[in-house]
């Protein structure tokens, strides 16, 4: 694979990794069985990644052929502390992936094995700065699963055919950095057991279109930033889109993000590692960020990318500590508990920094409600946070067709106007979805940066404007939609009249000829 070019690889990869991966789960659930590929996959990836180490360590060092995997455990336990402070993590060479898959087929206890080399993983980061991020990472690949078979000999046979299947999917050489496989094989996955998945798994990924949009508005104008941030982080894929668009590099202190999921979670830090994230880059917690965020620490925060839930319900206005918390305060009024959206806006805002833009896909909902919400929007319009609404295509998400918008929110704003575009025309198709294309993308970004009126697409509305509209914003209350109807003249209107009129005596002279020679013969 050497000679291909990036796309060349990504399109041979997904020829067949879907293929892969459908045909090691049998009859089991897809979205079930998710965990196993996806986790197998990682497992894969650790394994090559600390076998080039050791080996390029052992070169470093004066032996000319190494070959850990060849090691004996013993040999190797010796170098364990210096690996770990190094990668995070250690595997013994019998532990390794393509050691295991070598003895699978004859292991009768290739359950235990497994269960046994996953815990040895996670066991090895223990004390280490590493644990967090491993913790209960192996949890959701459980060998002694019924969803896997009702003996082990079923069991252990279909995890033999996973760790074949994760081995035959051509992710190159680990080392060769010029082309992320392992991280684009990941969410090639999520992606197709999500389009499969309907409603109980599309809410946890956001299509990497309209990651790579929000992404590419929230660093707008920025070339470096201290940290990136999403506090419903789902699988990640804003995360590192930021990082794809800014260069891991310029992303100084690191990516934060909670889950409340914990199987999602996982999956999250899963894909951090995939796409060569360093552990001690990232932060991914797990818990409710409205009522127990993690990340007090370390906010506030450059960019923020995020997809929360729509109109989940939360305990916010009953709780006297929820009322006072600074996040929500400041608006005098919190979200309703059927609808905790604006929570998560207000959450997002204090810890959005000073220089700092936000991107987050909302509900339209959310833009026009009174009550509690209005009060809200007027707090955020009058305070001058609101930097932009863009209204998105329908059906571009996984298990919903609903139409959604992107907020854009800033504290740095040059003028008090609010830019609305309506960008719900420009899209593809893509199975039975829609999907923004990046023509598309870049066309959003476009008007966002050019912030200039558009007919019928853009409208750069002043700060009276909004508040003589109620506040309101919703974006069919600023852009006008374009007639497309047909104006005719009174002339042309009797004109087409009598054509009508012509045409339908011709039609009965026909009926009725056809009647006469029947009624005839």
């Amino acid at each position: 694979m050497a000679d291909m070019t990036r796309d060349q690889q990504r399109a041979e990869l997904h020829r067949t990794i879907w293929g892969i991966a459908d045909d090691v789960r049998g009859s089991v659930d897809a979205w079930d069985f998710k965990q196993y590929v996806l986790i197998t996959l990682f497992y894969r990836y650790i394994s090559e990644d600390l076998e080039r180490f050791v080996n390029d360590w052992e070169r470093a060092n004066g032996n000319p052929s190494p070959d850990y995997a060849r090691m004996a455990d013993a040999d190797a336990e010796v170098a364990r502390e210096a690996i770990v402070n190094a990668r995070g993590y250690y595997i013994a060479p019998s532990m390794l992936f393509k050691n295991v898959l070598a003895r699978a087929e004859k292991d009768k206890d290739l359950n235990e094995t497994i269960e046994r080399v996953f815990r040895a993983i996670e066991a090895s980061t223990v004390g280490h700065e590493s644990e967090k991020d491993f913790r209960g990472l192996f949890a959701d690949f459980d060998p002694n699963s019924n969803r896997l078979g009702g003996t082990v000999a079923d069991r252990n046979k279909r995890m033999v055919a996973i760790l074949r299947g994760v081995d035959s999917m051509k992710l190159g050489d680990i080392t060769d950095n010029k082309i992320d496989l392992f991280g684009d094989a990941y969410e090639y996955l999520m992606t197709m057991y999500a389009a499969g998945a309907g409603k109980s798994g599309g809410e946890f990924f956001t299509p990497q279109e309209v990651s790579r949009l929000l992404a590419l508005l929230a660093t707008e104008g920025k070339s470096e930033v201290n940290k990136v941030y999403d506090p419903c982080c789902g699988s990640a894929g804003l995360l590192l889109q930021a990082a794809k668009i800014l260069g891991d590099d310029k992303v100084r202190l690191g990516y934060f993000g909670q889950e409340i999921n914990p199987t999602t979670y996982n999956l999250a830090r899963i894909n951090m590692f995939l796409h060569g994230i360093e552990y001690g880059k990232f932060d991914i917690a797990l818990g409710d960020t409205l009522l127990d965020p993690q990340h007090w620490d370390f906010e506030p925060f450059d960019v923020i990318v995020s997809n929360p839930p729509y109109s989940v319900k939360w305990t916010g206005p009953d709780s006297p500590t929820t009322i006072n918390d600074q996040r929500f305060a400041p608006a005098g009024v919190l979200a309703p508990k059927s609808r905790a959206d604006w929570a998560f806006l207000m959450h997002m805002l204090a810890w959005l920094s000073e220089q700092g833009t936000a991107a987050v896909v909302v509900f339209p909902g959310i833009l026009y409600r009174g009550g509690a919400e209005g009060r809200i929007r007027q707090y955020m319009v009058d305070h001058n946070f609101v930097d932009a609404v863009i209204q998105l295509p329908t059906n571009l998400f996984f298990g919903t067709t609903i139409q959604t918008c992107v907020m854009v929110l800033r504290k740095n704003k040059p003028d008090t106007d609010i830019l609305f575009v309506n960008a719900e025309r420009g899209f593809g198709h893509e199975g039975n979805k829609n999907k923004l294309r990046e023509e598309d993308i870049q066309q959003v970004v476009a008007w966002h940066t050019a912030r200039e009126d558009v007919d019928y697409t853009v409208h750069r509305a002043t700060y009276d404007e909004v508040v003589g509209n109620d506040y309101v914003l919703s974006v069919g209350s600023y852009v006008e939609e374009e007639d497309t109807s047909e104006h005719l003249t009174l002339p042309e209107v009797r004109e087409r009249i009598a054509a009508c009129v012509k045409r339908e005596n011709e039609l009965r002279a026909q009926i009725d000829a056809i009647l006469d020679e029947v009624m005839g013969s």
